[in-house]
């Protein structure tokens, strides 16, 4: 190869990545979140618990499928497994919201596209809450509930 040749090939080259890296669009991220996400306070779930808790136990049953004592009692179980700190960014789900949407999910089916309007939780961190409050449930319950023996596992 001469050396016109390779100047020739550096040259188109050094250009290639110019134009690439100018053409390249980099959208910046203006925001974390939406803003109705970020009012959880106002959207959430948990407002309606609250008039069911009062309202009617029926419904309060219907909706989590268990009565309010059960849910207390498993709450305070799982609670130290499922906390979360608050940061200077944004303020963590609570333990009471992260058990209630798993419940709701287990007792729904629905997907969690679908779950973050009526909890005002994105569906990516839906995705990381209902996985990890299931795996802390299962932790906190176990040796309560489960009896593992050489010939199977037997629940109680």
């Amino acid at each position: 190869m001469t050396k016109l040749t390779k100047v020739a090939y550096q040259t188109i080259l050094l250009s290639s990545v110019i134009m690439l890296e100018n053409n390249r669009k980099k959208s910046k991220r203006t925001k974390w979140t939406k803003d109705w996400l970020l009012k959880r306070e106002n959207f959430s779930h948990v407002n309606l618990l609250k008039e069911l808790k009062f309202e009617k136990k029926k419904d309060w049953f219907n909706y989590l499928r268990m009565d309010e004592n059960c849910y207390l009692k498993l709450l305070q179980h799982i609670t130290p497994l499922i906390k979360r700190q608050d940061t200077v960014m944004m303020k963590s789900i609570s333990p009471h919201e992260r058990l209630t949407v798993t419940l709701r999910f287990l007792a729904t089916g629905r997907s969690y596209e679908d779950m973050k309007f009526s909890t005002a939780i994105s569906p990516s961190s839906l995705s990381i809450i209902i996985p990890e409050t299931c795996r802390a449930i299962y932790e906190a319950l176990r040796n309560e509930y489960l009896k593992v023996t050489k010939i199977g596992l037997y629940l109680y």
